[in-house]
């Protein structure tokens, strides 16, 4: 009973700091930065040296204990995991590193903490920030599919890491479609660190609308293909 209920909070804290994190994305992308543009010089340098510190803060924190719960959700089940907990998780993982390793580096140039190329650190971060949010969309719906049944109604594209558990076919990372989607993950994330801000990202309504195709192509390919 009590494994059980240490695990429930694990769970809902993993909730918890993920809606921070995810709506902490979702307000630097959709709010902030478009406020940015057309702030005058004033408004704009109060914001970077009083608002983005703090929201950075608990942007990044939010980030870290969002993977480092899920890291422990992963343990804990661990004999019975599904391709979509799986690609969930793959995708959770980078954007997390994206903020540590790429956000939050640049964003310490640009509002003043570091020494640095001002305008290629803002290019960077963006980039990496606008990546994130594409990601968010399927990231978010093969994780809650993972939490209702997902994949276990998909023998094709149904893993189990203690095959003594399973009573149907289980081949789930040798399945081409699982593949696939890991190589789109990675090609986007590869643009991320060394690519550009190409249109379908660029805008709030395009990334938006991006997000929602590849949340389309992905659980199409696993679940339906």
């Amino acid at each position: 009973m009590e494994i059980y209920l240490y695990n429930v909070l694990v769970r809902w804290g993993h909730v918890v700091v993920g809606i921070a994190w995810i709506g902490l994305l979702y307000y630097f992308n959709f709010v902030q930065s478009e406020y940015v543009k057309v702030a005058d010089a004033e408004a704009k340098a109060d914001v970077m040296k009083k608002l983005v510190p703090n929201a950075l803060w608990w942007f990044r924190w939010a980030a870290f204990l969002t993977f480092l719960t899920g890291l422990y959700l992963l343990y804990v089940q661990e004999r019975a995991i599904t391709t979509d907990i799986t690609l969930g998780a793959l995708m959770g993982t980078i954007m997390m590193l994206n903020v540590w390793g790429i956000i939050w580096r640049n964003q310490k140039i640009v509002i003043g903490l570091k020494e640095g190329d001002t305008v290629n650190a803002a290019a960077k971060a963006s980039l990496a920030s606008r990546t994130n949010t594409l990601f968010s969309l399927p990231m978010l719906y093969f994780m809650i599919s993972s939490a209702h049944g997902g994949t276990a109604a998909y023998p094709k594209s149904y893993l189990l890491i203690d095959q003594s558990l399973a009573s149907g076919p289980v081949a789930g990372y040798l399945a081409l479609d699982f593949w696939i989607v890991v190589a789109a993950i990675l090609l986007i994330e590869l643009n991320a660190i060394f690519g550009r801000m190409y249109s379908v990202i660029a805008s709030v309504r395009s990334v938006i609308t991006s997000s929602f195709a590849l949340t389309v192509i992905f659980s199409g390919l696993v679940f339906y293909i």
